[in-house]
């Protein structure tokens, strides 16, 4: 019960700081202690990305929450889990190798993910869109990287 609310607490604006970094958990775990990506936790699972993403890294993750997913078409994410090829296509496609914090973001305007495309990086008045996904909350630190919530599902072409 007490690492479920330290990793809650670290979901949250008030995160743990980074000379704390030996004690948190890695994305996944974070993720899914979050109880708002269980979509892309599912996603991870059936792609066999999970143990990668718990992997050394760093990584950064721009992670579409369980609402992003349900902004898809009717039937787009039971289709995904069945077709592992383009899953994990999409979901390779919301990771860049190393850890870019959002303040660093904010200086590109393109970031190469690690399926070999690269994803559009845009800030103004202080909201950072990531294609056209806004990223809703930056910087969530992670053992392994940082995790940046973003509002859609961005698509690789």
């Amino acid at each position: 019960m007490l690492r479920t609310t330290v990793l809650a607490m670290a979901i949250s604006l008030s995160l743990v700081p980074a000379a704390r970094a030996e004690s948190k958990a890695d994305i996944v775990d974070t993720a899914v202690a979050a109880g708002s990506f269980k979509t892309l936790a599912k996603a991870l699972t059936e792609a066999g990305l999970v143990d990668t993403l718990k992997g050394k890294g760093p990584f950064t993750v721009f992670a579409p929450t369980d609402e992003a997913f349900a902004k898809l078409p009717k039937g787009t994410v039971e289709a995904l889990l069945k077709d592992k090829k383009k899953l994990t296509a999409i979901l390779t496609y919301h990771v860049v190798a190393g850890k870019v914090k959002a303040a660093d973001a904010a200086k590109l305007t393109t970031a190469k993910t690690v399926n070999g495309q690269s994803i559009r990086i845009s800030a103004k008045h202080g909201v950072v869109m990531i294609n056209d996904a806004k990223v809703t909350q930056a910087d969530i630190e992670t053992a392994n990287g940082v995790i940046h919530v973003i509002d859609k599902v961005i698509l690789p072409k």
